[in-house]
């Protein structure tokens, strides 16, 4: 006598697979309302720029 019939293997196996199938239908539609497509991503972000008043000069040899 065997511990599990291959019958019972494939049972869970059958049981298991449809299992998944209806988790992974059921969080199908709150997956494509996270994802954003690209024409509704955030525009890039401008980096600021350094002003002349704060750009160190290198030191002028003879003064």
């Amino acid at each position: 006598m065997r511990l599990f019939s291959s019958d019972l293997v494939r049972n869970f196996s059958i049981g298991f697979l449809l299992g998944a199938l209806l988790v992974a239908g059921a969080n199908a539609e709150r997956l494509s309302e996270q994802i954003a497509s690209p024409a509704l991503a955030a525009p890039m972000v401008e980096t600021p720029q350094p002003t002349a008043e704060f750009v160190i000069a290198p030191a002028q040899h003879g003064e």
